[in-house]
């Protein structure tokens, strides 16, 4: 996707001017200084700036042969990704296509914000255009279906804290790159709901929910009083990336859920499920929530991290799923080995290539524990880690 000038300003916000490089000022015109340093999220105004020096290079390269074009492009992008993935991914988000309902979600037993949050990610997370893209109408209308799940006075989305984790990040990924303006406008609708609001409200709900846990973590309902790692670590996911995407989230919050995590780890790396409930049974799903959330509160500091990749470095080949079944542990596992240790990763992601490739149905679809629209969303997420355009896949 490459982002015009005009495309860019409409991004970002003007403010008064900050010194910026003069060379750059003067390459990218009308992305004035005042302009490009100021987009409603960091990484859009760097990604806008990347996209004009990748055209430049596609200019340039057209005089020089594919060779050196394509060489460009793997300088900036990393890895590119292989055929067969995205053949893979692509049939995928075919099935969502095909089994969207008109009000934006996919009707299975767990239909709500978050598996409408999952799909959206699917979408978010192709490389396509969102606003005007092949898949933007189906972004548009999985965004409406959540934002219409909130309760507009406590913010929260409905049915679970694991709907309200997972639907948070999905809208913190959406946040500066979906033009709210476009949401309702083939709806015929006039709404003020926005994706910024909508995100502060469920941090809200989130941090309000946890005041009242005597440890200071989620279960199923906002008003539980027990906690798990299961549902934390979706919570928890959302909250970080809210607090990426620009949004207020208290550092309490962060390092009580954190705390929750490291009371919850084995020197072993073993994540026990609920207030020490099961015990530190294997669950190759819990020891990737635990990677993953120390990795994105930036705690790979602390012995806990180690501990857990340590676990997932000795299991790279087998092991229990534990709580969700393989598709659940797929979605974590590949984002808490990407985090972890890259090298680890690609390993690991080509033996899920192809366990993937082998599984998936005709339709495009997979099956799993919890239905075919659940599993295919995860094991789908699990594989967009190759593509990386998903802000909380970034390292």
């Amino acid at each position: 996707m490459i982002l015009t000038d005009e495309r860019i300003a409409d991004e970002c916000r003007v403010v008064q001017p900050r010194l910026a490089p003069e060379s750059l000022s003067a390459a990218f015109g009308s992305l004035a200084s005042s302009d490009w340093t100021s987009c409603k999220r960091p990484y859009q105004g760097f990604r806008a700036i990347i996209s004009l020096l990748v055209l430049g290079l596609i200019l340039s390269g057209a005089q020089r042969g594919e060779n050196a074009v394509a060489q460009s492009l793997e300088i900036l992008n990393g890895d590119p990704v292989p055929r067969d993935v995205r053949d893979l991914y692509d049939r995928g988000l075919q099935y969502l296509v095909a089994n969207q309902d008109d009000e934006g979600c996919w009707p299975s037993g767990h239909r709500g914000a978050g598996v409408a949050g999952m799909g959206l990610m699917c979408f978010l997370a192709s490389g396509e255009d969102p606003n005007f893209g092949l898949y933007a109408n189906q972004v548009r209308r999985s965004i409406r279906f959540i934002l219409l799940q909130q309760d507009p006075e406590t913010g929260y989305y409905g049915q679970s804290m694991y709907h309200h984790g997972f639907a948070m990040l999905a809208l913190a990924e959406a946040y500066g790159m979906v033009d709210d303006r476009t949401l309702w406008r083939e709806t015929g609708v006039s709404s003020d709901l926005t994706i910024g609001k909508s995100l502060e409200l469920a941090v809200r709900a989130a941090v309000t929910s946890q005041k009242s846990n005597p440890f200071g973590a989620w279960r199923y309902s906002p008003a539980g009083m027990e906690a798990d790692t299961s549902v934390t670590g979706g919570v928890l996911m959302g909250l970080l990336a809210a607090r990426n995407a620009g949004i207020e989230v208290p550092d309490d919050a962060i390092d009580r859920a954190i705390a929750y995590f490291t009371g919850m780890t084995a020197e072993s790396g073993q994540v026990a499920y609920s207030n020490g409930a099961g015990g530190f049974n294997e669950s190759l799903a819990r020891i990737s929530i635990g990677t993953l959330v120390f990795a994105i509160a930036r705690r790979k500091d602390m012995p806990q991290f180690a501990q857990t990749l340590g676990y997932l470095r000795d299991k790279l080949q087998g092991g229990t799923s534990g709580h969700g079944g393989i598709s659940y542990q797929s979605y974590y596992q590949a984002q808490a080995l990407f985090q972890g240790d890259v090298e680890l990763w690609k390993t690991w992601n080509q033996q899920l290539i192809e366990r993937l490739k082998k599984e998936q149905r005709a339709g495009g679809g997979f099956d799993g524990t919890q239905g075919p629209y659940v599993a295919t969303t995860l094991s789908l997420l699990a594989v967009a880690v190759n593509y990386r355009f998903l802000p909380i896949y970034e390292r």
